[in-house]
């Protein structure tokens, strides 16, 4: 159903049963996939494409153009998956010359008055807090958790299974499978209850735990520990992920406590 409030431009491609509510916008670069729900006053700009079943609530935004001052006009996009839910006054810019598109995954939900820069990539089954702001170029693995007034600097990369404390700054690379908070932001010990929650063994969480004493409870720098954990631990997918992790980034990985 869309409203005879609403506007929809003719060339834009909506699904079937879709909802649009009264006072919505809709330009005509616009894709929206069947049973997604539009709410009123919500705005959806050029180079959105917006997956089946989402919700968008009032006052959001998708795909408002990068507030990046090399943005030259380019065709970028914003790709939001299957059943993710964007809440009122959430903003996801679309993407530059530099990647072309901004991704959020399938079942994500982007809490009220978060933000998504430009050229950012979301894994599935994330969670973005109230007021929670990520910069350009960020890319958040499945399954990770920002609680609100995270902010994120520009091109850091947050592992899978993470959950970032309320009011977090995350300026380095947090690595998958913790917990961080404090400032400045430091490994507080594994996410045991949300990886407990999504099925990992006893087993899986403990040998995930042994990796991480060895990189943030020895005596050993950072580039010692993967080189024990990698001779010591055999192979598995969670040992790999953590080492290929560490060792592609850029930016360095939090700290310990202090």
């Amino acid at each position: 159903m869309i409203s005879k409030l609403a506007f929809v431009h003719p060339d834009a491609r909506i699904g079937e049963n879709v909802t649009v509510e009264p006072f919505a916008y809709i330009a005509g670069k616009v894709i929206i996939g069947d049973g997604t729900w539009i709410g009123p006053n919500s705005t959806i700009m050029d180079g959105a494409r917006i997956g089946k079943n989402c919700r968008i609530f009032p006052t959001a935004v998708v795909s408002a153009i990068p507030q990046d001052l090399k943005f030259k006009g380019e065709d970028t996009t914003v790709e939001i998956g299957d059943r993710t839910t964007v809440r009122e006054g959430a903003t996801v810019n679309r993407g530059t010359a530099s990647v072309g598109k901004t991704v959020v995954g399938n079942d994500c939900l982007l809490m009220n008055l978060s933000h998504v820069g430009h050229d950012c990539a979301i894994g599935n089954n994330c969670i973005i807090g109230v007021m929670t702001g990520l910069a350009g170029e960020v890319k958040i693995d499945d399954w990770a958790i920002l609680s609100g007034g995270t902010l994120v600097h520009q091109f850091t990369h947050v592992g899978a299974h993470v959950i970032v404390g309320g009011g977090g700054k995350i300026r380095i690379d947090v690595p998958p499978f913790i917990k961080a908070d404090r400032e400045p932001l430091s490994y507080m010990g594994l996410n045991t209850v949300g990886l407990t929650r999504r099925g990992f063994t006893k087993e899986r969480i403990d040998e995930i735990h042994n990796i991480y004493r060895a990189i943030y409870q020895s005596n050993m720098n950072v580039t010692q520990a993967l080189d024990y954990i990698e001779s010591e631990f055999k192979t598995s997918p969670d040992r790999d992920y953590i080492l290929g992790f560490i060792r592609k980034s850029e930016r360095g990985i939090i700290r310990g406590p202090r």
